[in-house]
């Protein structure tokens, strides 16, 4: 989403002709932003790719849950496909060379994906909260998931449909831009404030209040069950059924802290890769940041940092999830490299195995050989007795 680097822009022009000082609306780290969108591309294509390929191959662990996970891959994919290597394309070229129908076309997209990538993750946290509250509620649950993912994509399309009105091509500072432009700073504050709502506000309301409801209720739940059993088990021998179970009330709190670690981080890694790009945009647009040539750099970096979140979820995925990490064990690289490793130690034992064979052969050889000599003997003094 480049439409507050083409607000700061265009600020930055009015500010040069009131100033009378010349700022470049192009200029940015070119080495270090490359490189981030570079690394950004890399992690979310490979990543991403990852979580569908695991998915695709493991059919038979079908769930809710993977369903969600594959539409949240797809999803962060074409952000990594459409947002940030048209990204890389666009500050290579500077100028943009594709025409009117493909900015408008091209803008769309990006902003359909970068909402799915969050409403998909909304969804997610939705269809667990219904899975937790209402476990028993099993009839018309895949056609919930799917209504919720349909619905998903229809807020992203319909958020991003502006954008095929107000981008179009402009000639700045010499060069074709794929541009928005308002001509009030009224209608910039207006903008910005609804794309910080609708993108961050009221996702990271709904994922927040999801997974603090659902904390509540395994932790309930879980206190509850564990009375019960205690109770039930009161009054019984030590050694029955019941109170071995009640002395496994151990792995509880590990059920506990594992649900309150996984939401801590799918909550605050959301919030943590989103809040820097809205909060430096909202203070640009409300004029609370210097316009200099430096902080136009800086936009232009904390904007690169927006597809941050499709770059996190198969870190996340590959943290959490055992089966995950088997599965991409078994890819050809990693397949060859484990093979690798396993074959020195073989080699090595085999080594060993081979040399104390030998040594035990010379050995028994060398037994044999001894005790021959020592029968060899005895037989010699027997017959020299009996001659005598």
């Amino acid at each position: 989403m480049e439409s507050v680097k083409n607000e700061v822009e265009i600020l930055n022009n009015e500010t040069s002709v009131s100033n009378g000082t010349k700022i470049d609306s192009f200029y940015f780290y070119e080495v270090e932003q490359f490189t981030v969108l570079w690394l950004l591309l890399i992690v979310i294509v490979a990543g991403n790719l990852g979580v569908i390929y695991t998915l695709t191959v493991n059919r038979s662990r079908k769930s809710r849950m993977n369903y969600f996970i594959t539409h949240l891959a797809y999803a962060d994919l074409s952000v990594g496909l459409i947002s940030v290597l048209t990204d890389l394309i666009w500050r290579t070229t500077v100028s943009w060379y594709a025409g009117n129908v493909a900015c408008k076309i091209i803008k769309f997209l990006q902003i359909v994906v970068t909402y799915a990538s969050t409403y998909v993750l909304v969804a997610l946290s939705i269809d667990r909260y219904d899975a937790i509250r209402h476990p028993m509620k099993f009839s018309g649950s895949w056609r919930r998931a799917k209504c919720l993912i349909i619905t998903a994509w229809l807020i992203s399309v319909l958020f991003a449909i502006p954008i095929l009105i107000l981008y179009e091509e402009k000639l700045i500072q010499g060069q074709n831009q794929c541009w928005l432009q308002f001509s009030e700073q009224w209608m910039w504050k207006l903008y910005m404030t609804l794309v910080s709502v609708s993108l961050f506000c009221i996702p990271a309301i709904i994922i927040t209040s999801c997974y603090a409801i659902i904390i509540v209720t395994i932790w309930t739940k879980s206190a509850n069950s564990f009375h019960n059993m205690k109770s039930k088990s009161n009054g019984e021998r030590k050694g029955s059924d019941s109170m071995r179970r009640a002395s496994s009330r151990g792995l509880i709190p590990k059920a506990k802290v594992k649900t309150i670690k996984i939401t801590f981080v799918i909550v605050s890694v959301f919030i943590l890769c989103w809040s820097p790009y809205i909060i430096f945009d909202l203070l640009q647009v409300y004029e609370q940041i210097p316009q200099t040539q430096t902080n136009i750099a800086i936009a232009t970096f904390v904007q690169s940092l927006a597809p941050l979140n499709s770059a996190a979820n198969p870190i996340i995925y590959c943290i959490f999830s055992t089966h995950f990490c088997r599965t991409l064990w078994l890819l050809p690289p990693c397949k060859w490299i484990c093979k690798k490793r396993k074959r020195r130690p073989r080699d090595s034992t085999l080594t060993t195995t081979q040399s104390s064979s030998l040594s035990e052969f010379l050995t028994n050889t060398h037994k044999k050989r001894t005790d021959g000599a020592v029968t060899l003997a005895r037989n010699h003094t027997v017959l020299v007795h009996t001659k005598k």
